[in-house]
């Protein structure tokens, strides 16, 4: 008769399976929601999910003290063999997979009667807006305690080890508009070149310089401007820039400076450039508390040896937006090797599905870690 752990690990690896063949994009995860539900109330536990979105909460327990899991839902769209189409290549497949797997764990261990649990599968991360959605909703107002977890790849952390807080920096968009006006190609002079104008914006924010002991960049990641008639110098152009630093108050001065560039290249080229700047995600905020209490868990499921430190990663992650919007909320994200390759996004990325189990052990540790610390204050 096979022993519980070894069935928990080929339910686990069904979970994986239907998850990663069943890739949804943000905000359209409406099967992933229904199976999640489905699998949870099969295990017993009561699902919360909302008119206006997709997403789910399981809240277990009664008592002052909330602790909570996060795991992102979403896929990304992207090109996968020379079609479009939704891809988990950034690992949140194997989030939710981690999430559900410590409630799982939890199941068996048994839950403390004094003290709630709540476990947050969050929709559209990949848009930067899951979590703004989930804080309107209320979900995070009784939690104190908030874990969660994310991949990480191979030029950050190798396989087997793991870190208790994934540094994120801080990332937006700024969209525009130029509006020059179109000219014969034989004369140039006769109007305004929007990709030479473009060309410009890319030169000036190459330019830029900051603090270089704080990483940032800007980059022009979109730029349309023409049309299929070779001859017409094109007037208009339409651009987005992609902006990144690792603080927040280094973004805020990054922002002042772009803005500053595109203004000037309005100036010269005689041209109306209009554009927004999105605010985008913010750095990460770790609490030290919540960092211990998972590197305690590292170290006691990995060793010592294989705890690495802090991730400062220019990837960006709506996580970090609970504890801005909650300065009372005590959080930290598991940064966990697995072997990850090309890369996240990639649309070809793979990992070891084994770190998922692993992930499972940390999370549920520090799960009981926090439970420990809780009832010894109280």
């Amino acid at each position: 008769m096979k022993d519980t752990k070894e069935i928990n690990r080929s339910i686990i690896n069904e979970v994986f399976t239907y998850l990663h063949e069943h890739p949804e994009a943000s905000w359209r995860e409406i099967g992933t929601t229904a199976y999640l539900k489905k699998l949870i109330e099969q295990e017993g536990f009561p699902v919360q999910t909302f008119d206006g979105c997709t997403g789910l909460v399981v809240e277990i327990g009664e008592g002052s003290t909330c602790i909570g899991i996060r795991a992102d839902m979403d896929a990304l769209w992207q090109e996968v063999d020379g079609v479009f189409r939704a891809n988990h290549s950034c690992g949140h497949d194997a989030h939710m997979t981690i999430g559900f797997g410590t409630l799982l764990a939890m199941k068996q261990k048994g839950f403390t009667k004094n003290i709630r649990f709540k476990w947050i599968f969050q929709p559209a991360e990949e848009k930067g807006q899951g979590a703004l959605k989930l804080l309107s909703l209320g979900v995070l107002d009784n939690v104190d305690y908030l874990f969660g977890v994310h991949l990480r790849p191979i030029q950050e952390i190798p396989d087997g080890t793991a870190s208790a807080a994934i540094c994120h920096g801080a990332a937006g968009l700024i969209k525009g508009t130029i509006e020059g006006e179109d000219a014969h190609a034989a004369r140039p002079h006769l109007g305004q070149n929007s990709i030479e104008v473009g060309a410009a914006i890319v030169r000036g924010v190459e330019s830029l310089r900051m603090d270089p002991l704080i990483p940032y960049s800007v980059k022009m990641t979109r730029l349309i401007a023409g049309s299929e008639t070779g001859n017409i110098i094109p007037g208009k152009a339409s651009f987005t820039l992609d902006a990144r630093a690792q603080t927040n108050e280094a973004m805020e001065i990054l922002r002042t400076k772009v803005s500053e560039v595109i203004r000037s290249v309005e100036s010269i080229y005689h041209v109306k450039i209009k554009f927004t700047i999105q605010k985008g995600l913010i750095a990460a905020i770790v609490n030290e508390e919540a960092y211990d209490l998972m590197e305690q868990a590292i170290i006691s499921v990995l060793g010592t040896a294989n705890l690495k430190p802090r991730i400062t990663t220019p990837g960006g992650e709506d996580f970090h937006f609970y504890a801005m919007h909650k300065p009372n909320l005590k959080s930290t994200m598991l940064g966990l090797g697995c072997g990850l390759s090309p890369g996240l996004h990639h649309p070809n990325m793979t990992f070891n599905h084994e770190s998922i189990h692993t992930g499972i052990e940390i999370l549920t540790q520090t799960i009981l870690n926090t439970i420990q610390m809780v009832s010894e204050n109280n």
